[in-house]
């Protein structure tokens, strides 16, 4: 164990001499507080390093000391439900013996050391198996199955394995190499969160994460495995989106990690998630979540180790064989810290400040995500998706984070002020979004739920960006210059945005729409679109076809329960078709 003096405190650097064994990325123990910090860079027998908590009141000369280990977490039974900090030490847990201040110094096993799990096992003594292999089962919570897997490079035969009651630290199995060494299992793994885990292949993103959110199901779909960022400005709602995504997406896990955000935002983080009932199992979404809370008045340096600790927990549940989503809120004030130790470190700054590794920064975070076969003989297939929030300051998306991330993730979901001030929520700007597993997906829609989605996604878009050169012409010189055709286009598209892309994420049912009904509800309105048009040629009154009753029926139909869909869709169908034959006649008349 190598130790050290401290020679220079510069906020949360602690630079030390007498370093010279210790090795980059190793944490260590600071003063006689025994702060936790991570070495950053080296120079001879000097390492800089990075403090995970408040640095006032150390001196200089106070000792400094290696554990010899990279910065790890701990992956075992007891992370489901848990609410951890930036590096992994259980608040709640920290608060039943500290009170509601964080004390510096303070060390809590992230995992219960006391706590007895019931173990099943599946595999026999005698048994081969390899790495990435289940040797059993723990029922964390009612509706997750905790599969204790044999750690990455061990494998060998089960020499001994037992049913029963364990502890996280007590062996559960022992596994004999091929040079007969004997390797003891226990419910937890430690991994070091810098260090991607490993599996066994990558596949290709073809497969939907449905999320039940219009906009983003229909116009710019996320793939399972696959990135997405979500930028916007201050009360845009990123929050409340995120949100959504985390209680509807079809996702067995989810890892939010507040990364940076303001004391009181995470706090209705805290208190809300308890509270929302997941609509997948009816009981708490916190029973398939873990919480990772580093606010903005914690210190800099721990934003960067709460992402990748909440990565490598979300790779862990990955590797289980479970479908993952991960929330980053925000990614902006993780890049601000690297800013802050970049500035400390006095190396060359980049564009606005931000060193010049942060675009690989970004990139090592989001290449992490992926749709995989885990290691294993049993070909176990889990996918990790990661959606990121950007908060660039005044919203303006050409600074440099937004830029940099913009170059990795593959769907951009870009949160509007003025959307949001007209109360149009979800505020994702249908002219600026993208996505580009939308063509490879379009595949799997038109398979599995009809044959026509990608083609109506493709006309609702056409009549979207024709509506916005139309509202061109209309400010200049009013509706009424417009030919029944265009008034005809801009009033399809106004029920596009306001009866399809609006949703309610607090009314009960349209909170979440399946495929299904996002469907119906694309085809009625470019049903009405198309056979209005058709009536006009027939020389219908363009103010008869806007009046029709109609409308207001397709416009409530997001309001009806899924049981009743198929029914109000031929309902309306058949009424339009009347409606509009009249017009015609009526016209003839």
């Amino acid at each position: 164990m190598n130790k050290g003096t401290i020679t220079k405190i510069s906020g949360p650097l602690v630079v030390a001499s007498g370093m010279r064994e210790a090795n980059m990325f190793d944490v260590v123990r600071v003063s006689d507080k025994r702060l936790i910090g991570e070495i950053i860079e080296m120079h001879g027998d000097r390492a800089s390093i990075q403090v995970y908590e408040e640095t006032s009141g150390l001196k200089t000369g106070e000792p400094v000391e290696t554990t010899g280990e990279p910065l790890s977490v701990e992956l075992g039974p007891g992370l489901i439900g848990s609410i951890f900090d930036g590096i992994q030490r259980p608040l709640v847990e920290i608060m039943k013996i500290a009170g509601n201040n964080l004390q510096r110094g303070i060390e809590v096993p992230a995992l219960n050391r006391e706590k007895k799990w019931q173990f099943t096992s599946q595999v026999n003594v005698g048994d081969e198996v390899t790495e990435g292999d289940i040797l059993g089962f723990v029922q964390e919570t009612d509706v997750v199955r905790h599969k204790v897997m044999v750690p990455p490079k061990m494998s060998g035969t089960v020499k001994e394995i037992a049913d029963g009651e364990f502890t996280v630290e007590d062996t559960v199995a022992v596994i004999t190499d091929k040079k007969g060494t004997e390797h003891p299992v226990t419910l937890m793994q430690k991994w070091p969160v810098r260090k991607s885990r490993p599996f066994s292949k990558k596949l290709s993103p073809d497969m939907p994460l449905v999320t039940g959110q219009r906009v983003i199901d229909s116009l710019f779909p996320i793939a399972k495995g696959g990135v997405a960022a979500i930028p916007g400005p201050f009360g845009s709602g990123k929050t409340v989106t995120q949100h959504q995504l985390a209680k509807w997406a079809e996702a067995d896990i989810v890892v939010y990690i507040g990364c940076g955000e303001r004391g009181n935002e995470m706090t209705d983080v805290l208190n809300e998630f308890p509270e929302l009932i997941d609509p997948h199992t009816g009981k708490s979404l916190m029973e398939r979540t873990v919480l990772i809370a580093n606010t903005s008045d914690m210190p800099v340096a721990a934003r960067e180790a709460s992402i990748y600790t909440g990565i490598t927990i979300a790779e862990y549940f990955r590797d289980m064989g479970y479908s993952v989503a991960l929330m980053a809120d925000s990614t902006s004030r993780w890049a601000e810290a690297l800013r802050e130790m970049s500035g400390r470190l006095e190396e060359m700054p980049g564009e606005e400040g931000y060193p010049a590794y942060l675009g690989s920064r970004l990139a090592q975070f989001y290449e992490r995500a992926g749709r995989v076969i885990s290691l294993g003989s049993d070909e176990r297939e889990g996918s990790l998706s990661v959606i990121g929030a950007v908060s660039p300051a005044g919203g303006d998306i050409s600074e440099p984070v937004t830029q940099a991330t913009l170059r990795i993730v593959k769907v951009f979901w870009g949160l509007d002020s003025s959307l949001a001030y007209k109360r149009h929520f979800p505020a994702i700007n249908w002219l600026t979004s993208y996505s580009l597993y939308a063509s490879s997906l379009g595949k799997w829609f038109n398979e599995n739920v009809n044959s026509e989605w990608t083609e109506l996604r493709g006309k609702i878009m056409k009549l979207l960006s024709e509506e916005a050169e139309l509202q061109e012409i209309v400010k200049l010189v009013g509706m009424d210059a417009l030919s029944p055709g265009d008034r005809l286009k801009m009033e399809a598209a106004r029920s596009i945005r306001e009866d399809f892309l609006h949703q309610l994420a607090f009314h009960e049912v349209d909170t979440y729409s399946s495929l299904k009904k996002q469907y119906l509800m694309m085809k009625l309105v470019i049903t009405f679109y198309e056979m209005s048009c058709q009536a006009l040629e027939k020389s219908a009154d363009i103010e008869t076809i806007l009046k029709l009753d109609e409308r207001e029926q397709i416009g409530r139909f997001k309001y009806i329960p899924e049981d009743r869909i198929d029914e109000e869709y031929e309902k309306i169908e058949r009424s339009l078709a009347s409606s509009l034959a009249e017009a015609e006649k009526g016209e003839r008349d």
